[in-house]
């Protein structure tokens, strides 16, 4: 549930459950989430005897854009498992993904974006550089059918 308040939520502070209902741990730990937005499109008609020169403007489609979620990697097969069900064809690989942020304390959560029909698109590991000292990371792409907040 939304809580309303006047001065802005953190951005780092945030739960997310990959829909096995885990948000502890590891396997839930994520760096950044990006790209989380729904648009509805509009188609433009325009009958020829209208008298007014202009279009209508008509609801259309309802479009999710991807998400794209980062981590470290921690050794974990979780995720790898879930993207091998998508692409066997597994009918029952569509997942709920949670995402909560959470207030400064961690005693609630003040927003929820729930990705509804989620699946992975893209796994990306890398890049590996042996003369770096950056962290290993692991880059997600998740593409879901609608957008529900709460």
């Amino acid at each position: 549930m939304a809580v309303k308040r006047e001065r802005p939520y953190v951005q780092f502070n945030f739960l997310v459950d990959l829909g096995d209902g885990n948000t502890e741990g590891a396997d839930a730990g994520f760096q950044e989430i990006s790209g989380i937005g729904m648009e509805v499109t509009v188609s433009e008609y325009r009958t020829g005897n209208s008298r007014e020169n202009s279009v209508m403007k008509i609801t259309g489609m309802n479009k999710a854009s991807d998400v794209t979620m980062k981590r470290g990697v921690i050794g974990s097969l979780n995720l790898y498992k879930w993207l091998d069900q998508i692409r066997n064809g597994d009918q029952n690989a569509l997942r709920t993904v949670t995402i909560s942020l959470q207030s400064e304390d961690h005693s609630q959560a003040v927003q929820t974006w729930k990705l509804m029909r989620a699946r992975i698109t893209k796994h990306t590991s890398g890049p590996l550089n042996a003369k770096g000292t950056d962290v290993a990371m692991e880059e997600l792409v998740l593409a879901y059918e609608r957008l529900e907040m709460e």
